[in-house]
């Protein structure tokens, strides 16, 4: 028997590519989305979510749905030289692209629409949601558990801001950009420490360099409209 996913949602993200958009949920705090169901979902469908710390976002990697995928992959987190199998990794290039994120749940808005405030998202900005769950922690908390290649949280690097790029910037677009390149967004085969990268983040364009362990912000721009 057949079944064809629909949307239920949309995400309203402050990363607006893919490069620079955290690898994990909760890697980020700062990166605060909006998840905007669609009309036909009212209040009822989400009462009761709001005394939940943690949901969990079921959502196609939309971005890559023209890349097809693979039964192996090179997992960032092994430096890109060693292949791993599709199905043990969090690779979006997934025979169906569906992907999980588990986000803190901040808030609920109940008015037009319904609209879920979450941080520490690693989510494109108009990734399509298909389903919503609440995080319950006797159930799926499981911290003695053997987690592969992926024992700990990766390394991070060092950021600073060359004088005046953080003119005019909120605290929180501030944190958001610092924390999204201390992640360190370079593809893993990749160090060229005279490159500059652009991350588009937050309504700005990001120009940054990175050397060894530590990341130089060198402009910060409003991105054109």
């Amino acid at each position: 028997m057949q079944h064809t996913l629909t949307s239920i949602a949309t995400v309203h993200s402050p990363y607006q590519q893919k490069f620079g958009v955290a690898r994990q949920p909760g890697l980020v705090p700062a990166a605060e989305v909006c998840i905007e169901l669609a009309a036909e979902f009212n209040a009822d469908s989400v009462r009761g979510l709001e005394s939940f710390d943690y949901v969990w976002i079921h959502f196609i990697f939309h971005g890559v749905l023209d890349e097809g995928w693979s039964p192996l992959v090179r997992p960032p987190r092994l430096g890109g030289k060693q292949k791993m199998g599709v199905f043990a990794t969090r690779s979006p290039h997934r025979p169906n692209h569906l992907g999980l994120s588990l986000l803190k749940l901040e808030r609920i808005e109940c008015g037009k629409t319904v609209k879920l405030y979450c941080s520490g998202a690693d989510l494109l900005d108009g990734t399509p949601v298909v389903d919503i769950k609440p995080y319950i922690p006797f159930v799926e908390a499981r911290p003695e558990a053997a987690a592969g290649f992926a024992l700990s949280a990766p390394d991070l690097l060092q950021v600073a801001w060359l004088p005046g790029t953080d003119t005019g910037l909120s605290a929180n677009t501030r944190e958001l950009i610092a924390q999204s390149i201390a992640q360190d967004p370079r593809p893993a085969y990749q160090n060229i420490p005279e490159r500059v990268y652009v991350m588009s983040v937050a309504g700005y364009e990001i120009k940054f360099q990175i050397e060894e362990k530590a990341a130089t912000i060198i402009a910060v721009e409003p991105q054109a409209v």
